[in-house]
């Protein structure tokens, strides 16, 4: 395992310099962040407008924005388990090249007659761009962790700087490229943009190669922390894709803004999200005991954000622009607050359960993170739509706040357990050790 050894010794010598390969490592997970971010949000401001057009009711327009995630959490689970096999730098390059020419694919869609063929092949293009996306991404995060491996949190809260550009990015480009050119050219840009990128990673990943290990997806799961935190994955995710299909619209009916402002709204999430997650990835590498509280506080600050969105009847509050601006970037900050922690603690969390370190276990914990995202990014806007029709922002916003803080209790409560448990063993090991001190200095009254 000549590989494994590599990068670790290399961070362990040089703490402050980056060596050349991390410093490839680092270019390449930052395309593909920014990349697939930006093809992802994209499509908020314009396609469901388009949809409508060609004859696809809201809910469908909500299950083509949720299948995405459903076939990216197959995918991932999949590509997680057997990514050793595959190998790390070709499903990469791979993911990446299959994703560009998707979205190529998906800016020609306008030419298909409406009705039935076009929901289909809008269908058919996105679970390829999610299959596509779940390998790029699932091995990107792998390729990290082994680059990386004292660093993780600080690694992917950097990372997030990328992905949040994308997303802030993709909105207003999208939306200017779509006014100024039609429907099809924010697409093909983005494409030969993705495609670009696909010699440049294969010239400059290092390859990974490591023994395939023995544990599965379902020991991993199977611990309680891991799938608490799972759970808060989830709840994130679905909360972030919630606001796709529902938020644009409720902005353009409740306060009438031009399309070109209501990318403008999301940007407030965005921008906070990108500008506290390096913070909070330093903070939980440099005082690990802090991830707990971060984690805990960052799904109650979430509830409290998405209760005031809209905001909920009960409290008789008058909706307002600014205060669902200000809601957007608190939001943003707590969501870092409560994302980045996750992957170092499941991470720790399966070492210390005796998954051995290496490529097969990081395999393992990236794809289910990318898995439980996902089951999150599908349900979010699913229920997200469904409820938007029913029962109307205001209380589908109140509902997916619920959510995160159960989320949040549940870790809390989870953390009072395992400390009450610390202590109870701490306090049983000294008493044992006393009565074993006593012993020793007793022996002659027992044989009498």
């Amino acid at each position: 395992m000549h590989s494994s050894d590599g990068p670790t010794a290399n961070a362990r010598e040089t703490p402050n310099r980056l060596s050349r390969e991390q410093l490839f490592v680092l270019i390449s997970a930052a395309s593909i962040n920014f990349g697939s971010m930006m093809c992802y949000s994209i499509l908020g401001p314009f396609f469901p407008k388009e949809a409508e057009k060609k004859g696809a009711s809201n809910t469908v327009i909500g299950m083509i924005f949720g299948c995405y995630a459903l076939f990216e959490l197959l995918a991932s689970l999949l590509f997680g388990k057997y990514l050793v096999q595959i190998g790390a730098k070709f499903m990469f390059v791979a993911g990446m090249f299959v994703s560009g020419g998707v979205t190529i694919l998906f800016g020609v869609l306008d030419q298909v007659p409406a009705g039935p063929v076009f929901i289909a092949m809008c269908f058919l293009v996105r679970i390829a761009d999610a299959v596509s996306f779940a390998a790029a991404i699932t091995a990107s995060f792998s390729i990290l962790a082994t680059a990386f491996p004292n660093n993780v949190g600080t690694v992917l809260g950097s990372l997030e700087v990328f992905s949040g550009l994308g997303l802030v990015l993709g909105p207003p480009l999208g939306g200017f490229l779509y006014q100024s050119f039609g429907y099809e050219v924010p697409f093909i840009f983005l494409g030969c943009i993705i495609l670009l990128m696909v010699p440049l990673n294969m010239y400059i990943l290092p390859n990974y190669e490591s023994n395939p290990g023995e544990h599965s997806f379902w020991k991993l799961i199977s611990l309680p922390k891991v799938t608490l935190i799972a759970f808060v994955i989830n709840s994130l995710s679905a909360c972030f894709g919630f606001l796709d299909p529902t938020l644009s619209l409720f902005v353009l009916k409740k306060f009438n803004l031009p399309a070109g402002y209501v990318g403008l709204v999301f940007l407030g999430l965005a921008l906070s999200y990108t500008i506290s997650s390096p913070l909070f990835g330093l903070l939980s590498d440099k005082m690990p005991h802090l991830r707990k509280w971060f984690l805990v506080f960052g799904n109650l600050i979430t509830a409290g954000c998405y209760m005031l969105l809209g905001p909920v009847p009960v409290l008789h509050i008058q909706s307002q622009l600014w205060l669902l601006v200000l809601m957007l970037v608190i939001n943003g900050i707590s969501a870092g607050m409560s994302i980045i922690p996750t992957f170092p603690e499941i991470l720790s969390c399966a070492y210390e359960h005796g998954f051995e370190e290496g490529l097969s276990t990081l395999a393992l914990v990236s794809g289910l993170f990318s898995a439980m995202w996902s089951i999150g990014a599908f349900l979010g806007p699913t229920l997200g739509g469904l409820l938007y029709e029913k029962v109307g922002f205001e209380w589908a916003a109140a509902v997916q706040g619920l959510w995160a803080l159960t989320c949040g209790l549940a870790m809390g409560l989870f953390y009072l357990l395992e400390y009450s448990r610390k202590r109870r063993r701490s306090k049983l090991q000294n008493i044992l050790g006393a009565e074993e001190e006593q012993r020793t200095l007793l022996p002659d009254e027992n044989q009498s």
